[in-house]
């Protein structure tokens, strides 16, 4: 039976860098001091393309040496609102081998665009659960306190936020709304918000850093997926084709944009939104099959949604992207930096089928690429999976919430 904490080997150790220290060296380098007297205006060009990139890359330069760091900003901003600073492009894996990462105090990192892998030592997991990620920051809820806490990866900035306990008991109740509930980061005043909801009760609520107790946003709106977006919250409406600004509140015009009545009853599609390059992508998948030979258990349709004209504008090519759909949370990737990717195509699970199965835009064909492994037997607690896990494996895992 696999432990809790195992140590894992394969991956390249993330060290964190803190303000006024670095790693020891043994030589100093020959041309140090011509490095270190580099114009301002050059080491801000620098550091400011590096942070464009990954703020891992800009923490490093950083480390440098004590002039570099000096004469720039610190990444460790303390009210994690500002995204630049955000772990952005990182998403987490599970490794396979059966141990929780809040359990192993530790997760490997794959940055999307470049296929770095990090793996980052996390005692600040213990005793949280993993309850939603919004660009690379963890959102952590207390096992025993009920608290939730905010977490960048790489810098270990965290913002604590009230115990959940008192708002759960009025509202929510059942335990298994605790344990599938879902949460995002979202902009507030000077700060962040986590928004919160639940699967089996219509409840929304939100909570801030400094606040006493969390508030109810809406009632009686029961989500089908959300996405965090450009600061705010969108989601969509279960059973209704509607999607909503879930946070901020925006009473006057709730509904952004209603999804066409053609794909047939709304109960009997299932819907996504995804960060499509700094656009909101819509994926509707319905049971409306066309004709093609071979295995079709749905079809799709792709719209681009225009949050302040309310519109969607259909898309039929998606280039060199995939997308990879779950109602926990979507990714979008690049298939020209992650070349085992097929580029122009959905990668989504069929629950109890199908773990992962591919859907080519260009040729219309299905394809299951992977099979089931039980983790859990129900005579040992946990056994480690023989199923080989392909990035297309890890990617999809991500993507639901109840493998964190």
């Amino acid at each position: 039976m696999a432990s809790a904490g195992l140590k894992r080997k394969g991956y390249s150790s993330f060290t964190v860098l803190t303000h006024g220290k670095r790693p020891k060296t043994t030589t100093a380098p020959s041309h140090a001091s011509d490095w270190s007297s580099l114009p301002l205006d050059i080491t801000g060009i620098i550091a400011e393309r590096l942070l464009v990139e990954d703020v891992t890359d800009y923490m490093s330069f950083r480390a440098v040496c004590s002039h570099w760091r000096a004469t720039t900003t610190s990444p460790c901003d303390p009210t994690l609102r500002e995204t630049r600073f955000r772990p952005r492009g990182w998403v987490a894996l599970c490794d396979g081998d059966g141990v929780r990462p809040a359990d192993a105090c530790e997760i490997t990192f794959l940055h999307t665009s470049t296929c770095r892998r990090l793996r980052v030592c996390l005692p600040e997991l213990q005793k949280y659960r993993i309850v939603g990620f919004t660009d690379g920051l963890l959102i952590l809820l207390n096992k025993t306190t009920t608290t939730l806490r905010v977490l960048h990866p790489f810098t270990r900035v965290f913002l604590d936020l009230p115990p959940l306990a008192p708002i759960f008991r009025d509202l929510v109740k059942p335990m298994e709304s605790m344990v599938r509930m879902k949460a995002a980061v979202a902009w507030s005043h000077g700060s962040i918000a986590v928004i919160a909801w639940f699967p089996i009760v219509p409840v929304v609520i939100y909570a801030e850093p400094g606040k006493p107790r969390w508030s109810v946003i809406h009632l009686g709106l029961e989500l089908w997926t959300a996405l965090p977006f450009q600061g705010r919250l969108f989601g969509i409406r279960k059973g209704t084709g509607e999607i909503v600004q879930v946070y901020p509140q925006f009473p006057q015009y709730p509904v952004v944009a209603r999804i066409p009545s053609v794909f047939g009853c709304p109960t009997l599609c299932h819907y996504y939104l995804v960060d499509f390059g700094g656009h909101m992508l819509l994926a509707v998948q319905h049971r409306s099959i066309g004709h093609r030979e071979g295995w079709q258990p749905f079809a799709f349709a792709l719209f681009l949604v225009n949050v302040h004209h309310r519109v969607l504008v259909p898309l039929g090519d998606l280039g060199d992207q995939a997308l990879f759909l779950s109602k926990d949370r979507c990714l979008c990737v690049s298939a020209r930096k992650l070349p085992s990717i097929s580029r122009n195509s959905i990668y989504f699970s069929l629950p109890n089928y199908d773990p992962v199965v591919l859907y080519s835009l260009s040729s219309g064909i299905f394809e299951r690429t992977s099979t089931f492994s039980l983790i859990h037997d129900l005579k040992e607690r946990i056994r480690p999976s023989v199923r080989p896990f392909t990035l297309a494996d890890h990617l999809m895992t991500y993507c639901h919430h109840l493998e964190w």
